[in-house]
């Protein structure tokens, strides 16, 4: 069964994206994908503390709710995260998440040398932002950050659902189509990984 890691990094659990993703997740269940879903709030995880215990073997050395969230998005075969944009960013949430990344980051370049694009395993990853401006560079420092985020998790930014214009929650329920587009998106990634995973074995 095809299975998905889906990481909600809002601080409100009915917030635009929250709204979205849950969209994207029932879109993928109805494809008969298994869904784990984490809501980083309710989630203990420390910022990275840069102290480099990961050096010795790729393992992040603060004991918290990471390790969850990591095994769980590195046993998936496709990703969803979703993130209110913050200073034309992602969430505080979501960068302590990416952040305790970096042990991953770590394991990969330095001690493993597998570089990118050197991996066995290559997964799917969906990005869902909403931003409450219309600025036209509002989603460039999300998107770059997402792309290298996904790199250490040996993952593709495959589609991303980048809507402006939604600040106060409920906003999202104004438009509809977007709502089905994300339910869209997360069958058809749950399809795509499935795909994926028949032509690996």
């Amino acid at each position: 069964m095809t299975s998905i890691a889906a990481i909600y990094g809002s601080p409100r659990r009915r917030g635009n994206t929250a709204t979205l993703l849950s969209e994207a997740v029932a879109g993928a269940r109805n494809s008969g994908a298994r869904v784990e879903e984490f809501v980083l709030r309710d989630c203990r995880i420390s910022p990275c503390l840069e102290i480099y215990g990961c050096k010795q073997d790729g393992e992040c050395v603060i004991k918290d709710d990471f390790q969850e969230v990591r095994d769980a998005m590195l046993a998936a075969d496709g990703l969803m995260i979703a993130t209110p944009i913050f200073f034309y960013t992602v969430s505080a949430h979501m960068k302590m998440l990416m952040d305790r990344c970096q042990s991953r980051w770590v394991k990969k370049y330095w001690i493993d040398g597998s570089g990118a694009g050197k991996s066995g395993r290559q997964r799917k990853g969906l990005l869902i932002s909403v931003g409450a401006t219309r600025g036209k560079r509002l989603f460039e420092g999300t998107l770059l950050s997402v792309k290298y985020f996904f790199d250490v998790l040996d993952a593709d930014l495959w589609d991303s659902l980048l809507y402006r214009g939604l600040d106060f929650e409920g906003d999202v329920l104004k438009f509809p189509e977007y709502l089905e587009q994300a339910r869209e998106a997360g069958r058809r990634l749950a399809e795509a990984c499935g795909a994926h995973s028949l032509n690996s074995v």
